[in-house]
């Protein structure tokens, strides 16, 4: 017990280090989906999955001219809708989960989207990842930690958590990340994840954080 005391500790402060020196490396890190409202976003973070945020911005672009409320997109001929983002991919289950959010949303929540984590996985295609996307760009508000592809494999690679499911390398973020950097915790991450430390043949050599990588040069 008291090894893993010791551990854990030694973690977060690396941690600390790894949060500070981010700040200074990703001082503009933000959600790269483009949206103007949380209905925006919510629509994105949904067509995101398995798709990488530029073709999502190129589909949203014209998505959002024609849909503006959570009404277009519930009565919108389902084919229609799949049409629009079929370049995203799973475009049928896409669109399924989509309108049927945005049925919700109407009528639950007068076709606004709610800003708290029970009402927002009520949603229909609505999970915890993307909720925490929701609230922690649209809302400003550290409900939980987004952990996607980026983030669990930066996780893994930096030694952060051993688990391999999402849910289980939040609950550890959450207990080593500050509540005030949760949000950006995982723009930092999905950016370094794009830009230095890639899937294939990570560029350890130029790594800002390579100091404080356990895997530096081993991958």
């Amino acid at each position: 017990m008291t090894e893993m005391k010791e551990n854990f500790e030694k973690k977060k402060a690396r941690v600390g280090k790894l949060i500070k020196r981010f700040q200074s490396t990703y001082p503009d890190a933000h959600c790269e989906l483009r949206y103007d409202n949380p209905l925006e976003l919510l629509v994105a973070t949904v067509l995101s999955a398995q798709c990488t945020d530029k073709r999502v911005n190129i589909v949203t672009d014209p998505l959002f001219k024609k849909y503006r409320t959570a009404a277009d997109y519930a009565n919108a001929p389902v084919l229609e809708l799949e049409g629009l983002i079929r370049s995203t991919g799973f475009y049928k289950n896409k669109a399924k989960n989509i309108q049927a959010a945005c049925r919700r949303l109407l009528d639950k929540h007068g076709g606004k989207v709610p800003g708290t984590m029970r009402e927002l996985i009520e949603l229909g295609g609505v999970g915890r990842k993307t909720a925490n996307v929701i609230l922690g760009n649209a809302f400003n508000t550290n409900e939980g930690v987004v952990v996607d592809t980026h983030v669990m494999r930066l996780c893994g690679r930096l030694k952060i958590s051993a688990e391999t499911h999402p849910e289980k390398i939040e609950q550890d973020l959450i207990k080593l990340v500050p509540k005030r950097f949760w949000a950006l915790w995982s723009h930092w991450l999905i950016w370094h994840g794009r830009r230095r430390c890639y899937a294939r043949k990570p560029d350890c050599m130029n790594c800002e954080v390579k100091d404080l990588c356990p895997s530096e040069g081993k991958v």
